[in-house]
């Protein structure tokens, strides 16, 4: 594992393993165990995947020292603001039975996230979270906030894989000294990532599977990654990433595949807000 430093100085992994939208209760706790049990340090959750009390569970069987563990979570909509955001993060503290967590997200950028931001400043300066970033924020929206605030993000997660590459994005973060993270860094599977015949084709030259292969290469960008899977083979698959080095050509063709857009989300679209402003996790 290599690991990398957040503007405070914090170290984190360049590898961890996500839980969205895998279901609540013992499917979720049964997958952060096995993936503890293969090497996974870094576990990234969120209020809105309604699994963080499972993710707690596994956390404390695995019997882990904590100060070997990184575990991020996210404040969703419903509850910006600055005091919403201070009850939320209580909440999700709770329900992971944690002392600290070691990164605080905005998850995504709209509603009151400044009011957000400064509980999270607050939350920060008490030492009840190691480091604090944002979801989902693109180049303006994260400039902005980086000029305003008080204690800078440090990182931003966002969708990065072959198919949408996002480099303005990746350079304005460079620029800023915010570390970008992948949320469905195998592009949830479409386009037959698996079965790409550029992706295939350098796979084999390099005796690797396609999703070794696109791992690898975000990586190479200086990209955290959070790769999902509920089978052993895989997650284990998707850790065993350490021992090679992808080439500048081949860098360059998967450059190639970049399609420019999200197949995923536009969180452009009007109609994007509204749905997510929508979207309730509890009364």
């Amino acid at each position: 594992m290599e690991y990398i430093k957040l503007s405070d100085g914090v170290e984190m992994p360049m590898e961890g393993f996500g839980v969205f939208q895998i279901p609540e209760g013992e499917d979720t706790e049964k997958a952060v165990s096995e993936a503890l049990k293969a090497g996974y340090r870094m576990i990234d959750t969120a209020a809105a995947y309604f699994n963080e009390e499972a993710v707690g569970k596994a956390i404390k069987e695995s019997e882990i020292a904590r100060e070997d563990l990184f575990i991020s979570t996210k404040l969703w909509i419903q509850d910006a603001g600055y005091e919403n955001a201070k009850k939320a993060f209580k909440t999700s503290l709770y329900k992971l039975g944690l002392d600290y967590i070691d990164l605080y997200l905005i998850h995504q950028p709209l509603s009151d996230y400044y009011g957000s931001w400064r509980a999270m400043e607050e939350l920060y300066e008490e030492g009840l979270v190691r480091a604090i970033g944002v979801c989902n924020f693109y180049p303006g929206r994260l400039t902005d906030l980086y000029v305003n605030a008080k204690t800078k993000p440090m990182l931003n997660q966002i969708e990065l894989h072959p198919f949408f590459q996002q480099e303005d994005a990746l350079e304005n973060m460079k620029r800023l000294g915010v570390v970008p993270q992948a949320w469905v860094p195998l592009a949830e599977g479409k386009h037959e990532i698996f079965t790409n015949k550029v992706l295939s084709e350098i796979a084999r030259r390099y005796k690797k599977t396609v999703a070794q292969i696109v791992l690898r290469w975000n990586i190479q960008r200086g990209v955290v990654i959070l790769p999902k899977s509920v089978h052993k083979e895989r997650m284990e698959e998707n850790l065993n990433i350490w021992d090679f080095k992808l080439s500048e050509e081949d860098m360059e063709t998967i450059k190639s595949l970049d399609l420019g857009k999200s197949e995923i989300i536009d969180h452009s679209l009007p109609e994007t807000a509204e749905w997510l402003n929508g979207w309730k996790i509890h009364e």
